[in-house]
């Protein structure tokens, strides 16, 4: 008997880094255009963040209940335990299905065991956490010391973004027709954070360097140990300033470990192209 690692694709995981810790990764559902996608499975987020731009519509849902069920089947016909680190249920309630799905699935598979966790975490905030408890697994670490770990970092991870058109936000409800309006004419771009497993706006900047600047004041503020932590970098369609921001935690901190990927589909239509996010802990 084995213990094993899932996610879903809003921990927004490099395949290799998934098949390299042996990491199931459970897609949630976009919409391009009302045609139904499995994201990052038969849609790739760059293709969707390119039609974005040319106008096309986007939408995202949980996983579904009928999805859950057979995933979870065929989970408890392996014999294993299982521990599902879950997008935050403030974001999606994709949590909420899933344990569900579990109660049901339980029904027929008595000595199914699975610990559903909501991380109240998102993008690779969730997905440096579910790597580092991969590796703790792959090393032989017991469900206890696992659960531990992960109970830590959930409490230590900041999560900090930036957008670079307002409409997106304003798509989401996150901000006023008014603002998203003055926003793009004034080149003023939000920035937020997670707070309990919700996304909330906190502070502005006017322009790429004050609002760069202003990034790595909030790091600067709650970051702890960045030179021995894996620091996550997730953007769309925006490498030059991911790499600006790797390049900062390298000169300033001496990190030297991180996860850059692309954000995926399930979190990136409601940012759209030119975002940029940040995660790190506040202790190490």
């Amino acid at each position: 008997m084995a213990l094993r690692i899932i996610t879903d694709s809003a921990s927004d995981l490099p395949k290799t880094l998934a098949e390299k810790h042996q990491i199931e990764v459970l897609p949630l559902i976009v919409y391009l255009n009302e045609v139904e996608h499995l994201d990052s499975v038969t849609i790739e987020p760059n293709d969707m963040y390119k039609a974005m731009i040319k106008g096309a519509s986007v939408k995202t849902a949980q996983i579904p209940l009928n999805h859950f069920l057979d995933y979870f089947e065929k989970f408890a016909q392996t014999g294993d335990d299982y521990i599902y680190l879950a997008f935050s249920s403030g974001l999606s309630g994709t949590y909420q299905t899933s344990m569900l799905a579990y109660e049901t699935v339980k029904e027929e598979f008595p000595d199914f065991k699975m610990t559903i966790i909501d991380t109240k975490c998102v993008s690779l905030g969730l997905g440096v956490i579910v790597v580092e408890t991969a590796k703790l697994v792959q090393v032989g670490a017991s469900y206890d010391e696992v659960m531990s770990y992960v109970t830590r970092a959930i409490g230590q991870m900041k999560h900090v973004f930036s957008v670079d058109d307002l409409d997106y936000l304003l798509r989401g409800g996150r901000v006023s027709k008014s603002q998203a309006m003055i926003g793009n004419l004034l080149n003023i771009k939000p920035i937020l954070h997670v707070v309990d497993g919700f996304l909330v706006p906190f502070d502005k900047a006017k322009g790429k360097k004050k609002l760069l600047a202003k990034l790595y004041e909030y790091i600067e503020a709650n970051g702890r140990g960045l030179d021995n932590q894996l620091v996550g970098i997730a953007h769309t369609l925006n490498e030059e300033e991911a790499t600006e921001v790797k390049n900062h935690f390298e000169t300033v901190y001496g990190t030297r470990n991180f996860i850059i990927n692309t954000l995926g589909c399930a979190v990136g239509a409601h940012c759209g192209p030119g975002m940029i996010t940040i995660f790190f802990k506040n202790e190490f």
